[in-house]
């Protein structure tokens, strides 16, 4: 997943989002490249919060 060039460290990323919302499940955080949009709509549901804002969350840690 990138994100304005930037490359996302995805493994460090599932584990500040497990540690952020422990309520999600490894299928929740299962990302699939080219299947970005799915994984988004799946996580905004879990989570309540904007594909933008989870995008920007994501970005930090990147």
């Amino acid at each position: 997943m990138e994100d304005n060039n930037k490359q996302i460290n995805w493994q460090a990323a599932k584990e500040h989002l497990k540690k952020e919302y422990p309520h999600l499940t490894a299928e929740d955080l299962y990302y699939e490249a080219g299947k970005e949009e799915e994984w988004l709509e799946r996580l905004q549901a879990k989570v309540n919060k904007s594909k933008h804002d989870i995008r920007h969350w994501l970005s930090l840690m990147g």
